[in-house]
């Protein structure tokens, strides 16, 4: 996690001149000790992202995650993105994000080939939304607009904070549901109805069936005693479950603080807000049971537990209390939304708690911090509370989040983060006024510049040659970067992907589908089924019978299982017949052999595997159990069908390094000699690929290719055109990346497309370029 201070790696000498330091400054330095004779080993920045199976959807705020910390890092307060990480940032010797106008995931598999270099220096790739009219300002932020300015002008300065003027109280949440007088503890538990709408568990409820009861039934008073409650959960097999439990008391004493041993195999540990490691868990023998009975135990008979959306921690504690104080709804927000504990600990408390620092979430500081809030709003009362304008204090903090933390910012130069229940007129901050605060210049080269009044001026006459001599020239001085290329106006114009899309869904199709035959007229065709089903999920399999003898055609779900039945079954004996296997020779078709070739070798699925013939019934906990024995196994991805959910009968295994995954391949391959139905093979679509495919392949159109038999139709002049086009934006970016800085964080976006012909998903591709110039992971 990213701390709240800048540490050691960002005491910067430039900062105790009062001057700020940027990733532009710490890359003059490194050049500088370069050719100092006595230079430190310098370390080596890397990108972790787990962009697996079903995991690699990002959309376009997390991007913008990604490119706000590369670009500030917590030197800023800016923390890690959600969906990957950054080790060293402060060592990141700049950022350079390459933009290919008008193009789409579509593009990127259609001229698979062409897109030599793009293929094998990106490891980390990931679909994006179709792109919208704003897609620039998506990656690096909008600002603020005039409402949140006026927004900002309205409020005074305080010792305290920033507090509203003239705040109407009878209009607050707060005072509308529980009035402005104080009152009881008992005022403040929720009541039944309010324990069913807020998904609590309850006695009867169909979905808590074996949960346990603390059996507190005792008539609650305004003196019963207080006990604050809050569980860390990893994800398992079954989902969340609980691995640490901490209560206090209504002093604050902590009573319990116990890792728990969850019973179903974990999947995430979760560990950033968690806090629990696998290491940590290994010594653990306390089960769920365990802590059951010691709550229960504890808990006098009229206990009120107190906790922020305590109904999670009660669904993985398993148990059922009736008496219930829940902070995340007692300090109320109009239209359902929820305050975080973290806020409210410090704008009400002024305790800082689950501090960036931290190895995740402490259990028994969020548990007191929850109790501490629902006391003082006991015994403050609600217009006290009310008075605060928790509203106000959340929009200001947000506001002023970059001036308060780093005070060389001047309060215009950034804005916040926009978080999830932002007021709607708050507009999502863009980082690069930070960067221009300290001096650092972002550069946008393309389609789209900036000119010396900070707009963006559209110039569609620029080439890419120009836009690649500029990029040369100004990146190496600049620490963000965004160039745009694209394949030039008139090819926008013509090549709009109605039957562009068509053409590659026809070709993906002829690789999916694979002719079986000949057998006897009487062959029984649930065997052959059965025999090619231990390849894969088929799609469909239908009988030839316009041969002499007849065939069988059929056309799987996934690559790997066409590919494989190819390969093992052509020669072999099925249904009493010693058969061909091949797929159908189509003009579409002639180079799939060099396809299959290069997506074998493509870094994406390096050290992954494609296993077939499982039983549907396991589970993913079966799986890890069966395929435990094999060395260096890192993850697993269970495919299932994305309409009715079920899971196929193959998977994809990912392991720590490319050799684990051909002794792996060896192991499997050794239990199909002694009788295993299992067979398997290197991974050609494992990642995004897999999910564009199975859309594409259920999408409306034309099923199956044109055959070479039939006529067939050249390519036109402007394809061929195309085809060289992208080839030489493929060297292009291969020279821009060769340019940059060993350490630079790269990321190459296709936006995707969204016209009157239809939508189509982008991609991107990602990661920090090391010495020998690919991308380091």
């Amino acid at each position: 996690m990213a701390g709240s201070g800048c540490g050691n790696a960002c005491k910067r000498p430039a900062e105790a001149d009062g001057t700020a330091e940027g990733l532009g400054a710490a890359r003059k330095r490194s050049r500088t000790e370069r050719g100092g004779r006595h230079k430190a080993k310098e370390k080596s920045s890397r990108l972790s992202a787990a962009l697996f199976g079903e995991d690699c959807e990002i959309s376009h705020d997390q991007v913008y995650e990604l490119l706000k910390y590369a670009a500030l890092g917590k030197c800023y307060n800016v923390t890690q993105p959600s969906w990957c990480r950054i080790y060293h940032q402060s060592h990141l010797a700049g950022v350079v994000v390459i933009v290919l106008h008008e193009m789409s995931q579509l593009h990127f598999y259609k001229f698979y080939l062409q897109f030599k270099h793009l293929r094998k220096v990106f490891q980390h790739r990931f679909t994006l939304p179709p792109s919208s009219a704003s897609f620039l300002a998506n990656l690096y932020g909008e600002g603020a607009d005039a409402k949140t300015q006026n927004n900002a002008q309205g409020l005074i300065s305080t010792n305290s904070g920033c507090i509203p003027k003239n705040s109407d109280l009878q209009c607050d949440p707060i005072i509308r549901k529980y009035g402005e007088s104080k009152q009881g503890l008992t005022r403040y538990i929720l009541t039944l109805e309010e324990l069913k709408k807020n998904d609590y568990p309850m006695k009867g409820s169909p979905g808590c069936k074996g949960y346990v009861h603390t059996e507190c039934d005792q008539q609650r008073t305004d003196s019963s005693p207080l006990f604050g409650l809050d569980c860390e959960m990893c994800l398992t097999a079954r989902g969340n479950e609980v691995t640490r439990v901490s209560l206090v008391d209504a002093q604050g004493q902590c009573l319990l603080n116990e890792l728990v041993k969850p019973e179903s195999t974990i999947v995430n540990y979760r560990t950033r807000f968690s806090g629990i490691t696998r290491k940590m868990l290994l010594p653990v023998k306390t089960r769920l049971p365990d802590i059951q009975s010691r709550l229960k135990k504890i808990l006098p008979h009229d206990a009120v537990l107190v906790g922020h959306s305590l109904n999670a921690d009660l669904q993985a504690l398993e148990m059922i209390h009736p008496s219930v104080i829940d902070t995340s709804l007692l300090f109320a927000r109009n239209e359902g939304r929820r305050f975080k504990l973290k806020f409210l600990a410090k704008a009400v408390l002024g305790k800082e708690i689950q501090c960036d620092q931290n190895l995740g979430h402490d259990p028994t500081e969020d548990a007191r911090a929850a109790l501490e809030l629902a006391q003082f709003f006991i015994e403050q009362g609600p217009a006290k509370v009310a008075e605060l304008n928790l509203e106000m204090l959340l929009t200001t903090e947000r506001l002023t989040e970059v001036s308060q933390n780093k005070s060389a910012l001047q309060p215009q130069g950034c804005r916040v983060q926009k978080q999830s229940n932002d007021p709607p007129h708050l507009s999502k901050p863009c980082f690069l006024d930070c960067l221009q605060v300290t001096g650092q210049k972002p550069l946008l080269l393309g389609r789209q510049e900036v000119d010396s009044s900070g707009l963006c001026q559209s110039n569609l006459s620029t080439s890419n040659k120009q836009i690649l001599q500029r990029a040369l020239e100004d990146v190496p001085l600049s620490t963000f970067s965004i160039v745009q290329f694209s394949l030039g106006p008139e090819y926008i114009a013509s090549h709009l992907p109605a039957g562009f899309c068509e053409k590659v869904r026809s070709k993906l199709t002829d690789m999916l589908t694979i002719y079986a035959g000949p057998f006897e007229e009487s062959f029984c065709l649930k065997s052959v089924k059965k025999e090619f089903g231990k390849c894969g999920p088929i799609q469909s399999l239908t009988v030839v019978t316009e041969t002499y003898q007849p065939y069988v055609c059929i056309q799987y779900e996934v690559l790997e299982a066409a590919q494989l039945a190819v390969e093992s079954l052509d020669g072999a004996e099925v249904a009493g017949s010693c058969i061909k296997v091949q797929r159908p020779v189509t003009a579409a078709t002639l180079d799939c052999d060099v396809l299959i070739q290069e997506l074998e070798q493509d870094i994406e699925n390096e050290g992954v595997i494609y296993v077939a013939g499982l039983k549907k019934s396991l589970s993913e906990t079966d799986l890890q159990e069966e395929f435990s024995q094999l060395e260096g196994l890192e993850t697993l991805f269970l495919p299932k069908d994305l309409q009715s959910g079920r899971h196929r009968n193959c998977c994809f295994l990912k392991f720590q390094t490319s050799q684990s995954a051909v002794d792996a391949l060896e192991v499997i391959n050794s239990w199909a000699v002694k009788g295993s139905k299992l067979r398997s093979r290197k991974a050609l679509a494992s990642g995004h690929l897999w999910r564009w495919i199975w859309q594409m392949n259920h999408s409306s159109g034309k099923q199956g290719g044109n055959s070479l038999c039939e006529k067939t139709v050249p390519l036109s002049d402007s394809e061929q055109d195309l085809r060289k086009k992208v080839k030489k934006l493929d060297q292009i970016i291969k020279k821009l990346y060769r340019s940059l800085q060993k350490n630079t964080l790269c990321v190459v976006l296709f936006p995707g497309t969204n016209s009157i012909h239809g939508s189509q998903s982008g991609l991107g591709l990602m990661g920090i370029k090391d010495n020998g110039g690919s991308s380091a992971c």
